[in-house]
């Protein structure tokens, strides 16, 4: 029997623009593709070869690859 471990669904998204860092929490049923910092405003999008802004810009990837891996995600 396998087990698997539990899915974190709170990410601390960190703005590369102005460092403010806010914890959010995830969607688990889609890709989060936009995000706008809630201190400078800017709008961060996945950096390339990331699926959503947690796995660029967070400290916890999105729940899809959390479960499955890279190959789980939104493609």
């Amino acid at each position: 029997m396998m087990l698997t471990q539990p899915v974190t669904l709170t990410s601390v998204l960190t703005c590369p623009v102005c460092q403010h860092a806010q914890a959010e929490q995830m969607p688990t049923d889609a890709c989060q593709w936009f995000y706008e910092c809630t201190s400078c405003h800017t709008v961060l999008k996945p950096l390339a070869g990331d699926c959503c802004v947690y796995c660029s810009y967070g400290t916890v990837p999105c729940p899809p690859i959390q479960t499955a891996g890279p190959k789980g995600c939104c493609g």
